[in-house]
């Protein structure tokens, strides 16, 4: 097993961030982070990453991180710049996951680097919203999650969801201030309970990064997402694995929109939430390596 190590990659005018976890040796792997995220991982997913004999790259996409922001990009843009990392490495081809907003932006590899991309797994992830119908109501936000509330402002003008996701990561930042964890409770994961993040100046380096210096990449996911995605689902032709929660009910009904379009997905519920529980993640990184039992 070997430290994480950070790096970085000049793309024309912008910088990339990203950092390598698992042995030097080890089957290589892209991650999408979500919506928010950072490329800096809590222990257990480090551990679990080596344990499966994974080297897995994750980049911080432009606006999160250092990464040098992109006003403008698209969700198939997130191929290009996988595509320069993966060079960058000497990776001729990879197995990719991404988690929650991370799922389009490992489709969109799947579909448009068809010839790298060995197997591709979402996680929670969503179906592109329907967003020229008229404001969706709380219960037709509920009865199809792809009329979202967020989605159709972001087609409009993003920018006036700024305030309310400022207040809303402003709570959780006060939520740690006050002696929280840096992870809300799993009670589907046995795990003992997590001290509080305050006291660690990790944690507290992954929680600034996630929800004080992303908001700006937070909009321009949000934006990416409401606009055309810049490829069709119909593409993604790799072996693909659409996975959610039991408990994640809107996860469920994007998936159910998903493996209606991929032709060659396959459907996988674990016991949990919308983030994997730690047994349900090994069986994520396990079937990104091609392990059949």
């Amino acid at each position: 097993m070997t430290a994480a190590t950070d790096g970085e990659l000049r793309i024309g005018s912008r910088l990339l961030n990203y950092t390598l976890y698992g042995p030097t040796d080890g089957f290589p792997v892209v991650s999408l982070g979500g919506t928010p995220s950072t490329r800096w991982k809590r222990p257990h997913v480090v551990e679990a990453i080596a344990e499966a004999g994974l080297r897995m790259l994750i980049p911080d996409r432009p606006g999160y991180g250092g990464s040098t922001r992109q006003p403008g990009r698209s969700v198939a843009d997130a191929a290009g710049d996988v595509a320069q990392l993966a060079d960058h490495l000497g990776w001729d081809t990879f197995a990719l996951t991404g988690g929650s907003g991370g799922g389009p932006h490992a489709l969109a590899c799947a579909a448009l680097l068809p010839d790298r991309v060995i197997r591709c797994a979402t996680v929670g992830g969503i179906a592109p919203p329907l967003t020229h119908d008229p404001e969706p109501t709380e219960a037709e936000e509920q009865a199809d999650p792809r009329r979202d509330r967020h989605g159709w402002q972001a087609a409009r003008d993003v920018n006036v969801l700024r305030p309310e996701l400022e207040e809303s990561f402003a709570r959780i930042m006060a939520a740690v201030a006050a002696g929280g964890p840096e992870f809300p409770p799993d009670p589907h994961d046995p795990a003992p309970p997590a001290p509080p993040a305050r006291d660690s100046p990790e944690a507290m380096a992954r929680l600034t990064a996630t929800f004080v210096t992303s908001i700006d990449g937070v909009l321009d996911d949000l934006a990416a997402f409401s606009k055309p995605w810049g490829f069709d689902l119909t593409d993604v032709r790799v072996p693909t694995s659409i996975w959610h929660g039991t408990a994640d009910e809107r996860a469920g009904k994007h998936a159910g929109f998903l493996i209606e379009a991929l032709s060659s997905a396959e459907s996988i519920q674990y016991v949990g939430g919308h983030v994997p529980p730690s047994a349900a993640y090994r069986e994520i990184l396990r079937w990104l390596r091609g392990a059949t039992n």
